[in-house]
This record gives C-alpha cells, structure tokens and sequence, in this order.
C-alpha cells in the first residue's frame, strides 16, 4: 500500500493506513469488518469511486496484505506517532490525519480535517481497539479461593493450549478470531426457514475465508490442507453445530466425494465452485429402506450406449433418498450412489454427479423432493427426502476414478473384485468418520466448560456458621465431572492420532485405519451423549435453561451416535476387522509360533494373575502406567478370542456365517470396546511421556491415571469375573479415583480454558468469566 503510485499521487488516502494495519494485524478481516468499512467506505462523498475501488481492494480476507506490507505500514504509523502526544496517539484517526499530512505536503489542511468526521465514525462503528483489550484479557485467568479447595493452575496454560492445538494453531486460532465476530451471533428465532438462511450465510462466509476449498487441491482455489480441514471442523464445532453439519455436508460429503471419486474432468468442472459455495450439493447415499447396508441400496444408474447417457431411477418409493442434507432448499447437485446396469447387468454401486435444482432454485424435471421436517436438532440444515424418475445424465457425470465406462459401452476398472471396489470407494470417505468424532468431541469440551466453571463459583450448603461451599468441591460433583474432563483430554488426543494416521496413509493401512475410525467415532460419540447429560444435571435447573446452550448440544449432537454409520454396526465392523486380523496373525507363524504364543500368554498368566498381583493395592502400583496397559491389553486379547472361539463353535455346527455373527453379536461389540479403550489409553500414555513441560506432563499424567482407572472401574465386573482383581483391589481403585478426583479438581477451571473456545460461543450466563 505504501509503495504504491496510485497512493502517492492521492496521499490524504493515507489516513486510512492505521485502521487498515489494526484490521489486518492479526492477518484476519472478519466479516462483520468487511462489510462495515464496505458500507462506511461507499457512504463517504469526499472519496471518488476510483479512490473507493482502490481501498476496497485492500478487503479480500483470501488475499491478505504480505509481511512486507504489515512491515511498511507500522513503520509509517511509529514513524509519524513519535511526534504526537499522547492524547492523539490513543486515537487511529489523529494517526492517519498526521500520517497523511506527512505525506500530502502541500495538500489542503480542510481536506484532510473534512475527513476527520466519516474516519472517526469507521473507527467507532469497528469498534477495533476492542479486539486486541480482549486478546489481552483472555490471557488473565481467574483464580478463586473456594472454601476448602482452591482453583488454580499448576501448568502453564497457554503451553498446554499450544499442544492441544499441535501444529494446526494458526489455523485454530483464525477461526477462533472469525467465530467472534458479531456477524457468527447465534440464531435466538423460532423461523426453521430463516434458521437455514443463517447458516447458508456463515458458510458463505467460512467460504469466502478459504476455509470451505481448504483440501482441495491449489489448482482448484484450495490449499491441499486437510489437516487443516479436521482443525477447522473442529474448532467450528464451538459454535453452532447446525452450520458445523452444513459445512461438511457441503465441502466435506459433496466436496470430497467429487474429489476422491471422481477424476481430473470432475475436478476442474466443480472443485472451485463448491469450494466458493457457488455450487451447494449433496450426498446422496442413505435410501429410506436399506440405512447403514449401502451395498443394498436400490436406485439404478442405467447406461443407454447409444445416446451415451445414463437413467437414474427410484424403483419405488422406498429406496428413496432419505435425510440427505443439503437437500430440502438449497442443493443444486448431488453425489448419488447408485447400482450401475450396463446391458441389464449389475455392475455394483458407483457414484454419479446428478442435478438436482437449477441456479434459481427450481428442481429439475424428474427430481422429487420432500423436506424431512422439524428434527430433535440442527434444524439449521436443510434434510430432505430425494427421488428420481427417469433423470438422464451424460456418462461423464459417473465418478470414475474406480470404475468408468469405456468408448464401446464397456464396465472397466482397475480393480478385478467388485467388494473390493466396494469398500475400496467407501475406504475414500473415511474422512467423515474422522470429522464428526472431533466436532462432537468439542460439543463434550464446551459442556464441560460450562459444568465445570458454574459448578466453580455456584455455592450451596457448607459447615454450620460458615461459608457455603462452590459445588464443585463435593465428592459426588468431582466423582461426576472429573473423569468427563479426563476422558475428553483421552480422547482428543487418540483423535489427533487416528487423523496424523490417515492422512499419511497407505493403502496397507487403510483395514485398521477405517476400524480405528468407525470404532473413535462410536466411542467418543457415545461419550459426548452422556458426558452432556451428566453436565445438564450437574447444573441443575440453570442446566435446563436454554440460555445455557446446554439442551442445543445434547439435541444437536444426539444424531452423532447415529450418522455416518450406527455406533453398535460400527462396532461389529471393528470387531470382524479385529477377527480378521486375529484369523491373519494365526495363519502366518508355524507350529514354532503357536507354541511361542500360547508360551508367552501363559507367562502373562502368571505375571498378571497371580495372588500377590490380583490383590495388590499399593498406591505405586495403582498409578503405574504398565499395570493399566497389561490390564487393558489382557481384556482386550481375552475378550476377543473368546469371541473367536464362539463363532468358531456356531461354525462347527453347521450354522450359516450370517447367524454365527448374529448369536455374537453383543460380545462383537465388547471386542469393539476393548479395542478402542486400549488404543485411547496408549495414546494418551505416549502423549505424556512425550510432552515436555513439566507442569503440564504432571496434570496429563494425573488425568491419564484418572481415565484409565475409570475405564477400570467401568469394567471391574469382567475383571471380578475373570480373577484379573480382587474385591480388594477393586475397593483400592475406587479410592484411588476418588483422590485423583480431588487433586484434578484444582486444576478444573484451567484445564477448561486451555480449550480457548471464545466466550461468545460458549455464551452461557452461567460460564462467562
């Protein structure tokens, strides 16, 4: 901006250079500040439309001023502050005026004083002082002296936030800034209609950032980022889940899908745009009839060679597209899974790209959709019910990065088996498995935050004559909410390992990536399910209060244990995975093996379970991280080969695959568990030993010793069962749990923090610092 001729020659535009540094200082321009100065800037008569064309140019949040320029503009503004006095260095406008003056020379003195008045009413109407007083104020933390306990920190608090955010913190951050913003104030009305027009404007919004392309490739607007994609997911999952699910559903589902399935064509003709917003869409896999077995869906993609088309059709009403999001008003395109029949053969399910409405919004013939109507939540987003008659589509609309249709009509792909192909096409959406596990995990975060600070400073009850005591020092408060805390810092950190896992992914790994995924996204969302009910009744009555934003996290993440896959099947597939690679590891050693395997569970045996260590009480023991990785891994071996050898059984019966799975089904899902809590506990473990500030390794260790003998106590009944424990030891645990508790309560209040979600999205009376 300094060294630009244009400003030379017109130097009074200088007085706009410390409000555009101040807007620009955190390389951020909300959009509440771009359409501010847009309306004040087109106001104002003194400028010409050649001079507004010019500063509006300077407001495109994707094209942020470079270092170099940040860099001028401060050194121009301390260059002129020097000689100013105090009184007129606190104001933005005096800066500019003398900033302008310097450079105007011989410029009229009642020019720049006429541009006094409209700049100060841009420096108010931004209010921009107020960001940075905030920064600052969100880095004092409240300490309170709470009868009997007091809250403090014994880490540093931004260290830990710095390594809960890892390597994604500037992205983090910036949609922290962005979430701030008064344009992302929370929809207060009762209107279904205009709550979807909101959210379509956040996304807008959130695209206009770059935030939507953020995985595409930077061909097509994006920044081939998806590490940062996961990051942004989460962190809007703070605000309003509603446009959480929009946003997925629009860059994630309909984007990825196009960019995962389809192929270069595909990719120049809609990346950008949907990455822009420009285009909304779909995804259009789930039919009313077959819900999670998509290998049954119904609707047929049929190939006439001649017209070189392809016919999407709904057999009947049934097989119908159900709860496709984005889909009741504002989807123009879908990704639709259908069967592909070329010559009256089945070719299996592929994806294809179909029209649904054109840019006024008009369905195109053939489409029929219904809206699904009022939901138990994220009524934000536009559900819709979709059928197709007779819809014709060139055969280029067919994602053909799997499979395609050659010049003669042929099926072709580079893969022979059509399971393969199957679940090779579903392997590329795994993403999604990985995304909803971390948004609901930031929904269990900010109930907590809530719980956790009102039941800080909420005082009731207390020794006779004194001082009523802040609820969260009774036992059966800390007993509720302590382990919750513990968990979330578990599973956070078992989901940054699952997403650094896929996203340097071999094709090798993709069996054990996608188990991982289906068996964290159960798990944790299981967990946001209930760690929210318990944060509602902990908060009684003000819990139940809608102002508290606790009822909008349950309804809206009530579907989460549901949506992309059914927790309970989700499980049963980890479990066959886990079969699968237990019936793999047995087939590959030799007798040699067999005999060195069942030689070293037998040591196990005798380590692990004999009387001195079934009954061992000894607080050193209790904390020891050895002790909970022999214990979750012995469930965890014990619980799946007992699975094993009951299908097995069934099997040798004569019973079909079908129903031997049937009859296991509820120990299939235990051998999820065991599983998943196993590779949450190693997880966390790693994650203490490689942290590196000793305050903050001190509190996770506590909190790792914490999740892991709660997972204990949850499951004490097998271990009681299996003579892994004594009633002793079971006994000893549960007061182990109870100090932890105790000394995890301390630091309560500033675990919460370190999450940094912005006041105005947690916006709940009884949480405000």
């Amino acid at each position: 901006m300094i060294q630009s001729d244009y400003l030379k020659e017109n130097p009074f535009l200088f007085s706009f250079v410390p409000m555009f540094y101040m807007v620009w200082a955190d390389a951020i321009l909300t959009p509440s500040e771009i359409l501010k100065i847009r309306e004040l800037i087109e106001q104002q008569a003194w400028i010409t439309q050649k001079e507004r064309t010019f500063l509006l140019s300077h407001l495109d949040p994707q094209n942020p001023p470079s270092p170099g320029q940040l860099k001028e503009w401060l050194f121009e503004i301390r260059r002129v502050s020097q000689d100013l006095t105090p009184q007129m260095k606190r104001s933005l406008v005096d800066i500019g005026i003398e900033l302008a003056r310097l450079n105007a020379r011989n410029q009229d003195d009642k020019t720049l004083e006429a541009a006094r008045a409209p700049l100060t009413d841009i420096e108010e109407a931004l209010g921009i002082l107020s960001r940075e007083a905030a920064f600052h104020l969100r880095s004092q933390e409240r300490t309170t002296q709470t009868g009997g306990q007091q809250t403090e920190a014994s880490f540093d608090l931004n260290k830990m936030s710095e390594l809960l955010d890892g390597k994604n913190r500037v992205v983090i951050r910036k949609v922290k800034t962005i979430l701030s913003d008064p344009e992302f104030e929370y929809y207060r009305g009762e209107s279904t209609a205009e709550y979807r027009e909101q959210v379509l404007k956040w996304c807008q919004y959130l695209a206009d950032q770059g935030f939507g392309g953020m995985a595409y490739p930077e061909a097509f607007g994006g920044q081939d980022d998806m590490a940062s994609y996961f990051a942004i997911m989460e962190t809007l999952s703070y605000h309003d889940l509603s446009m959480v699910i929009k946003f997925g559903v629009q860059f994630g589902l309909w984007g990825m899908s196009v960019y995962f399935l389809g192929t270069e064509k595909h990719h120049q003709q809609y990346l950008k745009d949907i990455g822009t917003l420009k285009l909304p869409g779909c995804f259009a896999m789930t039919e009313t009839g077959h819900g999670s077995n998509v290998k049954g869906i119904e609707t047929t993609a049929t190939y006439h060679h001649k017209t070189k088309t392809l016919v999407i059709n709904t057999p009947h009403h049934g097989a119908g597209k159900e709860y496709i999001g984005n889909a009741a008003v504002h989807g123009q395109m879908a990704t639709v899974f259908a069967k592909l029949i070329i010559d009256e053969v089945d070719y299996g399910v592929n994806a294809f790209v179909v029209p649904l409405r054109d840019s006024d919004g008009h369905t195109v013939s053939g489409v029929i959709i219904e809206d699904c109507g009022h939901k138990m939540g994220l009524n934000g987003v536009d559900n819709g019910r979709i059928w197709f008659d007779e819809v014709v589509i060139p055969v280029e609309n067919m994602l053909d990065k799997f499979a395609s249709i050659d010049a003669d009509g042929k099926f072709k792909s580079p893969i022979t088996s059509d399971n393969r192909r199957f679940f090779t096409m579903l392997g590329t959406l795994v993403g999604g498995r990985i995304g909803i596990p971390r948004s609901g995990l930031s929904a269990m975060k900010t109930g907590l935050t809530i719980a956790i600070r009102y039941g800080d400073t909420r005082r009731q009850f207390g020794p006779e004559n004194g001082s009523e005591v802040p609820i969260l020092n009774y036992r059966t408060h800390q007993r509720r909410l302590m382990p919750l805390l513990a968990e979330s810092y578990a599973i956070h950190f078992s989901l940054q390992y699952l997403t650094n896992r896929f996203l340097s992914r071999s094709e090798e790994d993709m069996q054990e990536i996608e188990a991982m995924a289906a068996g964290l996204k159960s798990f944790a969302t299981w967990r946001t399910t209930h760690a929210l009910q318990e944060c509602r009744e902990a908060c009684g009555g003000k819990g139940y209060l809608s102002e508290n934003r606790i009822d909008r996290l349950k309804n809206d993440t009530d579907v989460y244990t549901t949506f992309e896959g059914d927790n309970t099947v989700l499980m049963q597939l980890v479990a066959k995975s886990r079969l699968s690679e237990f019936k793999k590891e047995f087939s590959d050693i030799n007798l040699f093996g067999v005999l060195s395997y069942v030689a070293s569970q037998a040591k196990t045996s005798l380590s692990e379970m004999n009387p001195l260590t079934v009954r061992n009480t000894d607080p050193e023991h209790l904390l020891d991280f050895e002790f909970y990785l022999n214990a979750f891994r012995y469930r965890e071996r014990d619980i799946l080969t007992s699975a094993a050898r009951r299908i097995k059984k069934h099997l040798d019966n004569g019973m079909d695959s079908f129903d031997a799975f049937n009859q296991t089904q509820y120990h299939m899902v235990n051998v999820g568990f065991a599983y998943i809590e196993r590779l949450i506990l190693e997880q966390f473990i790693a994650q203490v030993k490689k942290t590196e500030d000793e305050g903050c390794k001190m509190i996770l260790t506590k909190l790792c010793q914490l999740f892991a003998l709660s997972q204990m106590e949850k499951n004490k009944g097998w271990y009681l069962e299996h003579d892994y424990m004594a009633g002793v030891k079971t006994k000893a645990i549960r007061k182990m749990i109870n100090q932890l508790c105790l000394e995890v309560r301390e630091n309560a209040v500033p675990l919460v923090n370190t999450f940094e979600i912005p006041e105005s999205c947690l916006a709940a009376p009884i949480a405000m610092k």
